[in-house]
């Protein structure tokens, strides 16, 4: 089995891109040491703090995040980096050639529990758009996903998985517990177009608009309904968890529109959420709407941007899109 440092060199990425991988995957293997630990080491339970997004953060939120900008800081390819957990943009090197948007930990709900939680990451050049030159802002991070140059996410389980593309497909790599490497367990990864299994909060149903509301009705009708086919429905509240499931065996994964808070009618983060998951949804065969436009045509208006996320298996994907009126059954604009 290869190692992830020989599969990057196998694809010929370049070496600062690869640089910034590894430690990104480093740094993983220090987090599902903390997450393991668990109540032994202290780590679970809330703190008293909120992040910008006004969400209670976790002990490990905390933790987690202040090692992914230690080790970020050290590596010395990151220009700045963009978190959940994190007010604003941060300046990391002024001769960085990267820009890193990560959620530290996504489902850290699920901590104390002892459910699936992981880390998302997304890697986008260091551009310096309208920004006097030298200087690092917001808007040097609002890129369309399109830009992305590597986007992955690793999974705390079981076992410690790492799925990654940097735009060749996308490859799954499991840790080692005794060598503690990254193998490669899956060197393509691919979404069967078909499925009848369906991720959803439930809970909000009254609060969807009327083209979900009729969709998920129509899935729930089974082989009586117009979908003349039986469906499964799977909610692991980890968006890292139900995605791993969609690459893994096929699926449609949604957090759609709701009205519960008007203020927020979006649940999931543009800039290191919906577009490093819809760029391997894509790699590997999939698709990604927010009901009504390609999560990755996306333009950011602001690193914090909420949206709207319907990803998964090429063909539910069109037919959800069907009840919202739109026919995304060509393939995307990516010019």
């Amino acid at each position: 089995m290869q190692t992830l440092a020989q599969h990057l060199t196998s694809q010929a990425v370049n070496d600062s891109l690869s640089q910034l991988i590894l430690t990104l995957a480093d740094t993983s293997k220090a987090i599902s040491h903390a997450v393991r630990h668990g109540a032994l080491a202290g780590v679970l339970g809330a703190t008293e703090q909120e992040n910008v997004q006004g969400e209670t953060q976790k002990k490990l939120d905390i933790i987690t995040n202040d090692m992914l900008k230690d080790a970020l800081k050290a590596d010395g390819t990151v220009r700045g980096l963009a978190s959940e957990e994190e007010d604003h943009v941060v300046e990391v090197s002024q001769n960085g050639q990267y820009l890193v948007c990560f959620d530290p930990l996504d489902g850290s709900s699920n901590i104390d529990i002892n459910s699936l939680v992981g880390t998302i990451f997304s890697i986008l050049p260091a551009t310096k758009g309208p920004a006097p030159a030298g200087v690092l802002t917001e808007t040097s991070f609002l890129q369309s996903g399109r830009a992305q140059l590597a986007a992955g996410y690793v999974l705390y389980g079981p076992s410690t998985m790492l799925a990654l593309t940097t735009g060749q497909g996308v490859q799954l790599f499991t840790l080692h517990p005794e060598t503690n490497e990254f193998l490669l367990t899956n060197a393509a990864m691919s979404i069967s177009p078909d499925t009848q299994e369906f991720a959803i909060n439930m809970s909000n149903q009254r609060f969807w608009e009327a083209p979900m509301q009729t969709y998920i009705a129509d899935l729930l009708l089974g082989k009586i309904g117009p979908r003349e086919k039986s469906f499964n429905m799977r909610w692991i509240a980890a968006m890292v968890g139900d995605v791993h499931r969609v690459l893994s065996r096929g699926g449609i994964f949604t957090y759609p529109t709701d009205n519960k808070d008007p203020k927020k009618p979006y649940k999931l983060r543009l800039m290191y959420e919906a577009n490093p998951m819809a760029f391997l949804v894509e790699q590997a065969g999939g698709k990604a709407s927010t009901g009504y436009e390609t999560i990755l045509d996306i333009q950011p208006t602001h690193i914090h941007q909420r949206v709207a996320v319907i990803l998964g298996s090429s063909n539910e994907v069109d037919a959800c899109l069907s009840y919202h009126g739109i026919d995304y059954s060509e393939e995307p604009n990516i010019e």
